[in-house]
């Protein structure tokens, strides 16, 4: 494939799967969908940018380490199971709320949310620091072979 014509779709379909990613993620406490799926094509987005622009893009473009998403997504996965905890309830009980919409009407959140979040997070570190990884090996092994070693 010509590199302009991977480079364009590149740079006009990542912002779209990843729109559609937090999609799946915000609707799949309800509906088929959640944070595992939405955090896979988050990844995938990521890897069409990687084909088209390589490695130091994607690093440039990712705004923390893939090892502090995973963390920070482990944090929210155990606060979200904790929260109901503090008000008496066992853990990992789904705490509901309404909150005011900009549009009018109400936005129903729960703990649900938080929940996949932090799977979110973990599922598109852990994917992306394998990705990168598999990435930085191959790079290694082409500049070793450049150099004859």
């Amino acid at each position: 494939m010509n590199p302009v014509v991977l480079r364009t779709m590149a740079r006009m379909m990542t912002p779209v799967l990843l729109l559609l990613s937090l999609v799946l993620l915000v609707r799949g406490h309800d509906a088929p969908g959640g944070g595992f799926v939405g955090g896979l094509l988050a990844v995938s987005a990521l890897i069409l940018y990687l084909i088209a622009y390589g490695v130091k893009t994607v690093q440039r473009v990712v705004w923390a380490h893939p090892v502090v998403l995973m963390a920070v997504g482990l944090l929210i996965m155990m606060g979200s199971g904790t929260l109901p905890m503090l008000l008496g309830r066992p853990f990992l009980t789904g705490l509901w709320t309404y909150v005011p919409a900009p549009w009018g009407g109400q936005v129903h959140l729960g703990t649900p949310l938080l929940f996949d979040l932090g799977v979110y997070l973990v599922v598109f570190g852990t994917a992306l620091c394998f990705i990168l990884s598999m990435e930085k090996g191959s790079e290694e092994e082409e500049d070793n072979q450049r150099r004859g070693i």
